[in-house]
C-alpha cells in the first residue's frame, strides 16, 4: 500500500474549499496541472475518485466528501495543536441534517435528542424546501432529509425512504373554543378550522373524512407551516387538525386542549437518505434507534 501523503490531501482540501481549481491556484500561487497532479495522485492513493465535473462545475463525490471531512478534523487538530497545548475539546465528527422548513420542531428535537450534547457529535442542521433539500442530498452536501411525505423513487433517483413515525391527528383548541364540548363531527360543524395545505397527507385525510360524514367545514386558515398553525390555534383562531406532538407544549400547560383524535388519519414522518459506500455511522446509529 503506498504511503499516505498528506501534501496530497492539502491540496485536495483547498480545492474542495474554493470549489475552483483555478482560486486555488491563484490563492497559492501553483499553477493549476501542479495541483491537479497532486490531487490525482491522492485519488491514485485512496483508489476513488474524489471530484467529478459537471459542465464548469468541480463536485465531491462520495468518496471525495468523506475525505473532507477526515482532511477537515486532521487539519483542525493541527491548527489546535498550534494554537495550544491546552484542551479545548474532543475532535468531534460531523452529521448533517436536512429538514423540511415547515416540519414540527418537536419532532426534529425527537429525532435528534440520542445525539444532542454528545461531544463527539457535531450536529449541521439546515431547513429548506423539499426539493432543494434533495438535490442537496444527492450532492452528498447532506447526510439525510427529514420530511412528511416520501419522495418518488426510480431508476435514476437513489433515494431511499425510513419512515420514522406515524403520528395521530388530533382537533386542537383553546378551552374557550372547546368549552361547550360536543363530538368531533359537531365540532367541525359549528367551528373554523386551520387546515394544511391541500397537498399534504394530513389534509387529504382530513377531506376524506369529512367528505364520508357529509361535512362542510369553514376554513378559518390552510397553512403550510407546523409553527404558524400552532401559533394561529393558541389565538383562537380555530380549531387546528394536526398531530398533537407539534403543540406538545401548549397541551401540556394547558393553553391547548385535545378535543378529538381523528380515527385513520395520521402523519407519517420520513428519514430520505441516499445509497452509499460509505454511509455517515451517526446517522445509521440515529436510523437504528428511530426508523420503524
Amino acid at each position: 500500500m503506498p504511503e499516505f501523503n498528506y501534501h496530497h490531501l492539502r491540496y485536495f482540501w483547498a480545492v474542495a474549499h474554493d470549489g475552483n481549481l483555478t482560486r486555488t491556484a491563484e490563492r497559492l500561487n501553483l499553477s493549476q496541472s501542479a495541483i491537479s497532479t497532486q490531487i490525482k495522485l491522492l485519488e491514485a492513493t485512496l483508489g476513488h475518485p474524489l471530484f467529478e465535473r459537471r459542465g464548469r462545475q468541480l463536485l465531491l463525490t462520495e468518496a471525495g466528501r468523506i475525505a473532507l471531512d477526515h482532511a477537515d478534523t486532521i487539519f483542525a487538530t493541527g491548527q489546535e495543536l498550534l494554537g495550544t497545548l491546552k484542551e479545548k475539546g474532543r475532535v468531534r465528527q460531523a452529521i448533517r441534517i436536512g429538514a423540511l422548513a415547515t416540519l414540527s420542531r418537536n419532532f426534529q428535537m425527537e429525532f435528534l435528542r440520542p445525539i444532542l450534547g454528545r461531544p463527539d457529535v457535531e450536529v449541521i442542521l439546515r431547513s429548506g424546501a423539499t426539493a432543494e433539500l434533495l438535490q442537496a442530498l444527492e450532492a452528498l452536501n447532506l447526510d439525510v432529509v427529514l420530511i412528511n411525505r416520501p419522495p418518488a423513487r426510480d431508476a435514476v433517483t437513489r433515494f431511499v425512504s425510513h419512515r420514522l413515525s406515524d403520528q395521530p391527528v388530533s382537533l386542537v383548541g383553546t378551552p374557550e373554543r372547546l368549552a361547550k364540548g360536543g363530538t368531533a363531527a359537531e365540532l367541525i360543524a359549528t367551528q373554523p378550522v386551520i387546515l394544511p395545505t391541500a397537498d399534504t397527507g394530513v389534509r387529504i385525510g382530513f377531506d376524506s373524512w369529512a367528505d364520508r360524514l357529509g361535512l362542510r367545514p369553514q376554513i378559518a386558515a390552510e397553512v403550510d407551516d407546523m409553527a404558524m398553525m400552532r401559533l394561529l390555534a393558541r389565538e383562537g383562531t380555530g380549531l387546528a387538525v394536526l398531530s398533537p406532538i407539534v403543540v406538545q407544549d401548549e397541551l401540556s400547560n394547558g393553553k391547548l386542549i385535545e378535543a378529538h383524535q381523528l380515527t385513520d388519519i395520521s402523519e407519517r414522518f420520513y428519514a430520505v437518505t441516499i445509497s452509499r459506500r460509505f454511509p455517515n455511522p451517526i446517522l445509521t446509529e440515529l436510523l437504528e434507534k428511530r426508523a420503524i
